[in-house]
């Protein structure tokens, strides 16, 4: 999947480039990441301490939505990952503006639904 195209009008797009992401769990749970991915042309790269994250993207008139897989690349004694040793699929929609995106999504941790917020800031467009 690709990323749809919008008139050359005043409407925003997702800027290719590198983001930096904050994501925090819901529904009671607890658990915070941050990282940094790359949107590039629909697809989506990138990771954080213990995860690498890939995936697609589309967006229209100011609302994007995509897919992500989370894989563990790190092993983490000691510290109890939601996703830890699991690889993850996760859906996402939300809204973007030229400088970055906030989205709300869910993953499937087995058979168990986590909701999570995410705000992405742009850093350095490509």
């Amino acid at each position: 999947m690709t990323a749809e195209k919008e008139p050359e009008d005043d409407q925003p797009k997702v800027v290719n480039g590198l983001y930096m992401f904050e994501i925090e769990m819901r529904d009671g749970r607890r658990g915070r990441a941050t990282g940094v991915v790359v949107l590039s042309d629909g697809r989506i790269m990138g990771g954080d301490s213990y995860f690498y994250y890939t995936g697609h993207y589309s967006f229209r008139n100011g609302k994007w939505r995509g897919e992500m897989t989370v894989n563990q690349h790190t092993e983490a004694p000691g510290k109890n990952l939601a996703f830890g040793g699991r690889e993850v699929t996760c859906g996402f929609s939300g809204d973007y503006s030229a400088g970055g995106a906030e989205v709300e999504g869910m993953a499937l941790v087995g058979k168990t639904s986590v909701t999570f917020v995410a705000r992405l800031t742009l850093k350095e467009p490509m």
